[in-house]
């Protein structure tokens, strides 16, 4: 289908009257989404054509290193098109989650009501279901005032929005032990304002103390201290290059358990896992004793620390420094052995010159080795599928005529803006 309209694109048809241009209206339907997915079938059927050698102009089909420099640079004109409709589709989602956030708020709004009501028949209703109704029509209103404040950064979502535009795990189970725990609270306080009986007020005081919810609070106090913790830690081996970010378009509900290149990641997913488990049973207590605060047993809050503890671990495990282990001259067949001169390419071997989430193009193509003085770009060379060159690996550039003899340092500089150490090579005539 992606192919499809760009060939129709590029044959100067517009299909289903869409706007040219990739306007970025509130819910258009031809808008920065149609934009962007045009944007990106371009990009998909030229990187195609290229890497079946079509579409070179005869004035560079006959030198290979030309051929290859100007196909990395319409490629990379291509990817910051695409990139640039990324963006605008990123901006108008994140602008219209607001109310999906607010509806979906309401939503548990009524489905609460739903089951208090189903639950009420033969028991009949009771304080504790007006108190909890009460409590959560507080907390949704409270919900939906901050979302229409936040509605250009994604509403209710925007606090745990990470500063690379991805949802925060640390942030998002952090703000749902509070939000709990501010409904529980809620849930006592009407019911303290109902009742009359000096004793049933003594009663709900006493479900405040600590001792009836130390377990709810000792995990509430970790998983909030988690989340300033990890944003310190990730800011700090960002700065100190240990770890390489990049910013996405927009959030995904997948960020929650995977990695910044959307592979699934152990320590996200039982983390996530073990505190809705958690959660859910807190919740499960509150609705069977409404007149105190969770007493969340010691050995399932246990648990919930042992699961943030190894969340903070992996934080602490991931990424690295980008390094370069070896650069040799690049040889192909039927090339005579020989050491680097100036016109060659060298085939840069080493670890993390790919960060995580920086696999498109339009991220590739800032990629930059340093040989001596000058910096050399680093040319996409496009296969099926996706590039040979650059990867996670190996990185292959050539040596400028601009490189004195001697010998001279070779530095890789990532998408992320990571430096690698400086590797000595010896460039002769």
């Amino acid at each position: 289908m992606a192919v499809q309209e760009a060939r129709q694109s590029a044959a100067g048809g517009v299909p289903n009257g869409a706007h040219e241009g990739g306007c970025s209206c509130g819910d258009c339907p031809h808008g920065a989404r149609a934009g962007h997915r045009r944007a990106v079938a371009a990009f998909l059927l030229k990187r195609d054509e290229f890497a079946a050698g079509q579409g070179l102009p005869a004035a560079v089909a006959h030198s290979a290193s030309a051929s290859r420099q100007w196909v990395s640079e319409e490629l990379t004109q291509s990817a910051e098109a695409v990139a640039e409709r990324g963006r605008a589709e990123g901006a108008a989602w994140l602008a219209r989650l607001w109310r999906r956030t607010a509806y979906a708020v309401w939503a548990a709004v009524v489905v609460l009501l739903l089951v208090q009501a189903l639950t009420a028949i033969g028991a009949g209703w009771t304080a504790a279901r007006t108190a909890g109704l009460a409590a959560a029509l507080v907390v949704a209103a409270s919900l939906t005032a901050a979302s229409w404040f936040h509605r250009a950064r994604g509403g209710v979502l925007a606090p745990v929005i990470g500063e690379d535009n991805r949802l925060s795990t640390s942030r998002a189970v952090a703000a749902a032990w509070v939000l709990f725990v501010a409904y529980a609270v809620l849930v006592l306080v009407a019911r303290l304002a109902a009742a009359s009986d000096s004793r049933e007020r003594d009663a709900l005081l006493s479900g405040l103390e600590l001792a009836r919810g130390a377990g709810v609070v000792t995990v509430l106090a970790v998983v909030c201290a988690i989340a300033v913790l990890v944003r310190r830690v990730v800011g700090l081996r960002v700065l100190g290059q240990r770890l390489q970010k990049v910013r996405a378009d927009r959030p995904r509900a997948a960020d929650l358990l995977t990695d910044d290149s959307g592979r699934g990641t152990f320590a996200d997913i039982q983390y996530v896992v073990i505190g809705a488990v958690a959660l859910l049973f807190a919740g499960v207590r509150l609705a069977r004793r409404p007149d105190q605060l969770p007493d969340l047993p010691w050995g399932l809050a246990v648990v919930v620390l042992v699961s943030a503890a190894t969340y903070v671990a992996g934080k602490y495990a991931e990424g690295g420094r980008p390094v370069i282990l070896s650069v040799v001259r690049s040889r192909e067949a039927g090339d005579l052995d020989g050491p680097i001169r100036t016109g060659d390419d060298i085939e840069i071997r080493g670890a993390g010159f790919v960060p995580p989430g920086a696999q498109r193009a339009d991220r590739l193509s800032r990629m930059v080795v340093r040989i001596g003085p000058v910096n050399v770009h680093v040319p996409l060379v496009p296969v099926a599928g996706g590039f040979s060159n650059p990867t996670d690996e190996v990185l292959t550039v050539p040596v400028p005529a601009d490189v004195e003899p001697g010998r001279v340092e070779v530095q890789v500089v990532t998408a992320a803006g990571a430096e690698t150490n400086r590797y000595a090579i010896d460039v002769t005539d």
